[in-house]
């Protein structure tokens, strides 16, 4: 049985939409999975007018009345944008509020088995700040709502893993946030997930924040 695979709409006003319409449009992606959009039918109909598509909305409130069929792109409605009052590109306290509840219904979803794993589109943290949500992005978002402690952001190209340290931070702050127990523990993450991902001995190699971090201590920061 092919996995189910929600896929949060992002921020309304942002590209989300266009580029879910974009790849559902594509039969491979149904030959893989079994994709649930879990947004607002009205802007996606819009979204799908931008990426000049041409597909049916089956708009849902329950996972079990979606088709999984190519052609059709099944939306679980949340009904949440008043696609009337939505301005196009520009951050809106609407469009933040409506990010987040995407998250929050897919994060349920998961956790009670329903989906098999979630796809996000681009979220603004501008917007959902406005909307009164005080998170620097996914990672904290999807921290929070999963009750977990230990995390972090880990991108994937081919066989390269990347995690991060620091994430979602001003410049001028990450040196005062690299501590030994943080990158410890990120270490420590990295191992484990690709433990879980089925690498057996896992080799980690752990940058420096100089990127002349090393000759012999001849470029560490003196003090007078």
């Amino acid at each position: 049985m092919k996995p189910i695979i929600g896929i949060t709409m992002g921020d309304a006003a942002g590209i989300g939409p266009e580029i879910i319409a974009k790849a559902l449009s594509l039969k491979e992606i149904y030959d893989v999975c079994r994709p649930v959009v879990i947004g607002d039918a009205d802007a996606m109909r819009e979204g799908m007018k931008v990426a000049r598509v041409q597909l049916k909305i089956n708009s849902i409130k329950e996972l079990s009345d979606a088709k999984f069929e190519y052609g059709t792109m099944d939306v679980l409605d949340l009904d949440n944008i008043r696609i009337n009052e939505l301005e196009m590109g520009k951050p809106q306290a609407m469009a933040g509020k409506a990010s987040v509840e995407y998250i929050e219904k897919a994060v349920e979803l998961a956790l009670k088995g329903e989906i098999h794993a979630i796809t996000t589109a681009p979220i603004s943290k501008e917007a959902i700040n406005m909307a009164g949500y005080n998170y620097a992005g996914h990672t904290e978002l999807l921290a929070h709502l999963t009750h977990t402690r230990d995390y972090a952001m880990m991108l994937v190209a081919g066989p390269l893993r990347v995690i991060h340290v620091t994430t979602h931070v001003p410049f001028n702050e990450v040196s005062r946030l690299i501590k030994k127990e943080r990158v410890y523990r990120t270490i420590k993450l990295a191992h484990d997930i690709m433990r879980k991902l089925g690498v057996r001995n896992p080799r980690i190699a752990v940058a420096g924040l100089n990127p002349h971090c090393g000759e012999g201590g001849t470029l560490r920061q003196r003090r007078d």
